[in-house]
């Protein structure tokens, strides 16, 4: 597979190959400014990582089988022995750039795998295998995201207005998008669908990229307040939520963006279906329940204020868990690329994971 990469929806290139680069939408900078960081490198592709360049699981993923492929093409005049060795620093250091989404780790075991089985060949050889690789992992998170949005639609009914959190559209995936793409698939599909989207604090990936990406694409949007969910739920203002995930444990519990917890119980008490999006990828059998997925804390500054504004007193303490876990009970249904899981637990997603 050769050429660009695109995002499909909304016009939305969240990343892309160009001239022998990766190029990265900077989602820091969003939605006041559209601009792309080139990365040429492992390490730069982790710094972006590291530091929200590019965000959400799958784009994550994407992003990291990129980097290990620059390392090898920057690396194909070395002789074999600093060839492997520079390639599995790369691999430990895109490895350490976030630890919860496991669609990063996923990526990087898949490009391991191609290194092991042409170990014996040319470096140049095994760098464009692992650049077509990079490619097809893109092509194929598109392609399961659309296979997601069309099982995923099919939960919406029409009129429906569908609260989500953060961001889990295009800018989080190679295109369409995992909860987004559940709603996109559904207007596409002739429902009038309007989204309800919490502004997502600290980071504010609801009110800067979920917002944008739905105003472009002429979905209707409402932006509110992260703790006002729950009163619209009392008031009959939302009929289902629409999330994406980080992690799925074997077990079905969730790991996604730090306050879903609290919207999957207030769901719960109202009554209100509460689904999960996310592709295979993203489940991780290796953890048995959601307590042993680890939880990334990030710097206090994202707390303390945005934008180079702070509103905090200077030197109060902060914690900043950019993560929680949801229990599987609290889960409605599981919407994957091979169809919908209700009420998931560890039989039902052993024997997804079989089909």
């Amino acid at each position: 597979m050769t050429g660009d990469t695109r995002s499909i929806s909304s016009g939305v290139e969240t990343l892309r190959w160009r001239e022998g680069r990766l190029e990265l939408i900077d989602q820091r900078v969003l939605p006041a400014r559209v601009e792309f960081v080139a990365c040429a490198t492992a390490d730069e592709t982790a710094r972006a990582i590291r530091d929200m360049v590019v965000r959400g699981a799958p784009a994550i993923g994407c992003a990291a089988a990129y980097g290990v492929a620059l390392e090898a093409a920057r690396l194909t005049d070395a002789a074999p022995e600093p060839f492997f060795a520079g390639l599995n620093q790369a691999f430990e250091t895109l490895a350490a750039a976030r630890p919860t989404a496991v669609n990063l780790f996923w990526a990087l075991e898949r490009m391991r795998a191609v290194v092991t089985s042409a170990a014996q060949e040319r470096p140049a050889d095994i760098a464009a295998r692992l650049l077509d690789d990079a490619h097809r992992i893109t092509a194929e998170d598109v392609a399961a995201n659309r296979a997601m949005g069309g099982h995923g639609a099919a939960l919406l009914a029409d009129g429906m207005r569908v609260l989500t959190h953060c961001n889990a559209g295009a800018l989080a995936t190679a295109g369409h998008g995992t909860a987004l793409g559940v709603i996109r698939s559904a207007v596409a599909a002739g429902k009038r669908i309007s989204v309800i989207t919490g502004e997502t604090r600290p980071f504010l990936q609801g009110a800067r990229l979920t917002a944008w990406e739905l105003s472009r694409d002429g979905i209707p949007v409402t932006l509110i307040a992260d703790s006002v969910s729950g009163h619209l739920m009392s008031r009959g203002g939302i009929d289902a939520v629409v999330v994406g995930a980080d992690r799925v444990a074997a077990n079905g519990d969730v790991a996604n963006k730090i306050g879903t917890y609290m919207i999957a119980v207030l769901a719960r008490r109202h009554r209100i279906p509460f689904y999960v999006a996310a592709p295979l990828s993203t489940i991780d059998t290796r953890v048995e329940s959601g307590e042993a997925i680890p939880i990334e804390e990030r710097g206090a500054a994202e707390v303390r204020g945005y934008g180079g504004l702070e509103w905090a007193p200077a030197g109060v303490a902060v914690r900043n868990p950019a993560f929680d876990v949801t229990p599987a009970e609290l889960v409605t249904a599981l919407i994957t690329e091979r169809g919908v899981v209700r009420e998931p637990d560890r039989s039902k997603i052993a024997a997804l994971l079989r089909e």
